[in-house]
């Protein structure tokens, strides 16, 4: 029944995008940015569902005038610890299956929900904001060894890395890299016309005060000079495969792990993901260079 419903709101939004389009573009170029900035519901709902285990430290920090809920194991200021970052309509609990063999590791851990997801506050969130989000996270706990980023949280954790806050290594897993071509995505999605776009990326200038043009990763990689392993399934139908590619030829030293048959989701708990992340951690070679020219991103 559930899917059912959603088809039938996905229809009505679908159409009422066609029919405002003709006449009232404007509006209904800020109404779909409006709606590519807004967390599914079921962010919440699964966070809910999560009760997390007995060694878990449930906290909150206050960030930018959001609550932001934070979930910690060990100790962040005496261990070397991991910031595990999630993605688009996701929420911090959803590392789970990561947390025990970091912690076997050596590594305290920190995750957290961004605003509007999971346990945090806040209706709407861009990339620019998980970007701050993540930062100030990082920035209370201090340095960490470990930084670990998926989908949207992946971008966040590349463009987070300056002067006042980094991780030693990065781990990103199927990393969105432009969000000009996720924009797009959307716009097929929800039968958004062409002809909208500067509206909808006008509102989200005025919202963020950054350019979508700033926000392709490949013009801020060449600066990233820590390890980092990038991880991405062939098969991934949200942010496809190339897009990790370009991480991986832009970043310094960057190693590409390629899953097959996981898709965007089941990528992030994969054993075998996991393994591979913690042999990269150890310092094994895990994965294949990808060699690139830095004019590839003018085709780009």
């Amino acid at each position: 029944m559930s899917t059912v419903i959603e088809k039938i709101r996905l229809g009505t939004v679908r159409t009422g995008f066609v029919l405002g389009g003709r006449i009232a573009p404007r509006r209904t170029g800020n109404r779909a940015a409006r709606l590519f900035a807004t967390p599914f519901a079921s962010s919440r709902r699964r966070a809910e569902a999560v009760q997390g285990d007995a060694d878990m430290r449930r906290g909150e920090l206050r960030i930018h005038g959001e609550t932001i809920a934070t979930y910690v194991w060990g100790d962040p200021s005496t261990q070397p610890y991991a910031l595990l970052a999630h993605g688009w309509s996701s929420f911090g609990l959803r590392y789970l299956p990561w947390v025990a063999r970091l912690r076997e590791a050596g590594f305290a851990v920190v995750t957290f929900d961004q605003p509007g997801h999971g346990h945090s506050s806040g209706t709407l969130c861009t990339l620019p904001e998980f970007i701050a989000t993540l930062h100030a996270v990082g920035a209370h706990y201090g340095n960490a060894a470990l930084a670990v980023g998926h989908s949207l949280g992946g971008a966040a954790v590349a463009f987070a890395q300056d002067e006042s806050w980094h991780a030693e290594r990065l781990i990103l897993v199927a990393p969105a890299a432009d969000m000009k071509a996720a924009a797009s995505r959307f716009f097929r999605f929800v039968r958004l016309g062409e002809h909208l776009s500067q509206p909808f990326f006008d509102w989200l200038l005025r919202r963020t005060g950054v350019s979508v043009e700033q926000l392709q990763v490949h013009r801020h990689l060449p600066a990233l000079g820590q390890p980092t392993l990038i991880v991405h399934d062939l098969d991934d139908t949200d942010v496809p495969w190339g897009e990790g590619e370009r991480y991986a030829q832009y970043c310094t030293g960057a190693r590409l792990y390629t899953t097959q048959g996981l898709g965007h989701r089941r990528v992030l708990d994969a054993p075998e993901v996991i393994e591979a992340a913690l042999a990269f951690v150890r310092g094994d070679e895990v994965g294949t260079r990808v060699i690139g020219s830095p004019n590839l991103a003018l085709c780009l």
